[in-house]
């Protein structure tokens, strides 16, 4: 009918262009919804009176059809937002399960009007979704789902531009009622590494949450336990992992899981065992001078699956052999050995120390030390003999002194007398016999008395006697013993 109508005013206007004219209009009111009825009303001619000054302005009317096709390269450039990230599940009851997702990483120029969730059951490809209405939030609750369905759960973002790829949970959810979410309680004493010896039973207990009945795994380095030598026992609240006897090759980091249903809690239980280590190697007599020697060593070969500490050295004289312990635990592979006796001869040896104890053997120094007797630096006064007689003097007294705790001192004075008096020393008035910690020497006249490695119970007033058959004679000082700083 529309056809008869348009050629109806034809006959008004002689000119041919009136076709023409009915082809710009017809782009420009498809859109309006006035030109479907215009067949049917009578008022069809009032539209072409309109259109009929467009055949007048020839050169207007084919900017209209550029016009036209301006909006649909718009259309492709509002693109749709990006799918939801990292959907899981975070609990599932007897009829619902409880989603999350974080928030879009793309959102679009349209903005997002929010998400909508689609399930579908398993073994089905029908997908529904379980709100009428887009939401913004980004946790949503599926509710009167049937107890034991398996359901498959995707999410989609919406806008004006469409709607975004699904984000879709990779394993089918069982809707049965998880009454208390997995979680390992791991004790404080297990979240640093567990040290234990070659040898040692290890039988640890790791206690968990979770209904109904969690799944209990095992792996270490991503493969299952070996069950010849690990046995894991498991109840509703824990589980035991348990050794007879630790080796050094059941140490390492393992991995245990609680799973229920999806939902999943992991933690790392890291053994260590270890085994006291070696002897240390090439320990080497350096030097000897004095009273001291120099040794040095190197660490051993089998530190024990521990961390060296330090190391123990011992001295012992050729005339008890009994070993003494020189240093308790020397931090490096060298030392210094003071206060050794004139006159004695040494061996060395030393033990390495890690965490679980020193090592079974030593290293032993294949040489020995003699300490030989050396002469002072003091020089003194030559004495010239006399034939007379004559009674004991003191030429030098002795003098106060002040000294530290563990070092040891020399008092010092000097005498003559004709016959060579005899020396007695004393402290506080009390006689010095025979003590290791004293040593007392006389050399032309001069009187020596070392007192080795004092405490503060060795200060006090010392005093040396000289006599002879004409007389005798006596100085004394005060000695003060210092505690270390």
């Amino acid at each position: 009918p529309a056809l008869e109508k348009e050629p109806a005013p034809t006959p008004k206007e002689e000119p041919a262009p009136a076709p023409a004219a009915e082809e710009p209009p017809a782009p420009e009111h498809p859109p309006a919804t006035e030109q479907p009825p215009a067949p049917t009303d009578e008022p069809a001619p009032v539209p072409m009176a309109e259109a009929t000054p467009a055949p007048e302005d020839g050169p207007p009317a084919p900017p209209a059809e550029p016009q036209a096709p301006e909006p649909k390269p718009e259309k492709p450039k509002a693109e749709p937002p990006s799918a939801p990230l990292s959907l899981t599940v975070e609990e599932v009851s007897e009829n619902s399960v409880t989603l999350t997702w974080k928030a879009l990483e793309q959102i679009g120029r349209s903005g997002l009007d929010g998400y909508v969730v689609e399930i579908c059951k398993d073994g089905s490809t029908d997908w529904t979704a379980v709100n009428e209405e887009p939401f913004l939030s980004t946790r949503y609750t599926i509710q009167d789902l049937g107890s034991g369905d398996k359901i498959h759960v995707r999410v989609k973002a919406v806008s004006a531009s469409g709607a975004s790829v699904p984000a879709t949970l990779e394993q089918p959810v069982l809707i049965r009622e998880i009454l208390q979410l997995p979680r390992i309680r791991m004790p404080r004493h297990l979240r640093q590494t567990y040290v234990r010896r070659v040898g040692d039973a290890l039988n640890i207990m790791i206690p968990f949450q979770g209904k109904p009945q969690p799944e209990v795994i095992w792996t270490k380095g991503g493969q299952p336990l070996d069950t010849s030598r690990i046995n894991i026992r498991n109840t509703q609240k824990d589980t035991i992992f348990y050794i007879r006897e630790a080796q050094r090759s059941d140490s390492g980091k393992y991995e245990l899981a609680v799973r229920i249903n999806g939902a999943e809690d992991k933690a790392t239980l890291d053994i260590r065992v270890i085994e006291p280590p070696g002897p240390p190697q090439n320990l080497k007599l350096v030097d000897v001078w004095g009273f001291n020697v120099a040794l040095e060593w190197t660490p051993p070969v089998d530190n024990g699956n521990s961390e060296i500490k330090g190391y123990m050295v011992q001295k012992s004289d050729k005339k008890s052999g009994k070993w003494f312990t020189a240093l308790e635990r020397c931090t490096r592979t060298s030392c210094t050995i003071s206060d050794l006796i004139i006159g004695n001869t040494y061996s060395f040896r030393v033990f390495a120390e890690n965490a679980c104890g020193l090592s079974e053997k030593a290293a032993i120094t294949s040489g020995v030390a003699h300490i030989k007797k050396t002469k002072t630096a003091y020089q003194p006064e030559k004495i010239p003999q006399r034939d007379m007689m004559e009674p004991p003097k003191f030429t030098q007294p002795l003098t106060d002194r002040t000294t530290t705790r563990g070092y040891s001192t020399h008092l010092f004075c000097s005498v003559r007398g004709f016959p060579q008096p005899k020396i007695i020393w004393m402290k506080n008035q009390m006689e010095i016999r025979e003590d290791p910690k004293y040593i007392a020497m006389i050399e032309q006249g001069v009187c020596s008395l070392e007192i080795r490695k004092p405490s503060p119970f060795d200060g006090g007033i010392y005093t040396c006697k000289a006599v002879n058959p004409l007389g005798e004679a006596s100085v004394d000082c005060k000695l003060d013993v210092k505690g270390k700083i």
